[in-house]
């Protein structure tokens, strides 16, 4: 898999399509971070870590809806493994004036462009969402 990041962004697009309760993904320590602060911005309820029948750990994800309607409306890989984008604290995108997040990879950890901004660093936007 040369892209688990997008890997799992497409699986919560795809089981909030389908009207899943749950997702299951490959675990790892970027993708759970990643998962803080969705769960911290309040698009999803939360994740459990496990392990599968053959004793590899997953993530389980618990997917949040709003009257039937997925609260996730827009999910975007910003930042690929053949493009990656860093930005400086100054250029850290805000999404819909504000109504979305964007995810940064910065050195002082994964955090909303919120919590970048006012930690004053900058780094790799992973993704966007709305």
């Amino acid at each position: 898999m040369n892209d688990p990041i997008g890997d799992m962004l497409t699986r919560i697009r795809n089981a909030q399509m389908r009207g899943k309760s749950t997702v299951t993904t490959p675990a790892s320590k970027l993708r759970a971070r990643v998962l803080d602060v969705l769960a911290d911005e309040g698009y999803i309820r939360g994740y459990e870590a496990s392990s599968d029948r053959m004793g590899h750990p997953t993530i389980e994800i618990a997917l949040k809806y709003y009257e039937g309607v997925p609260v996730i409306r827009e999910l975007k890989r910003v930042s690929k493994p053949g493009r990656r984008v860093y930005l400086g604290v100054k250029d850290v995108p805000s999404v819909r004036q504000g109504l979305g997040v964007s995810i940064v990879s910065t050195s002082r950890g994964v955090m909303s462009d919120a919590a970048a901004r006012s930690a004053n660093v900058g780094g790799e936007v992973l993704c966007t969402v709305f």
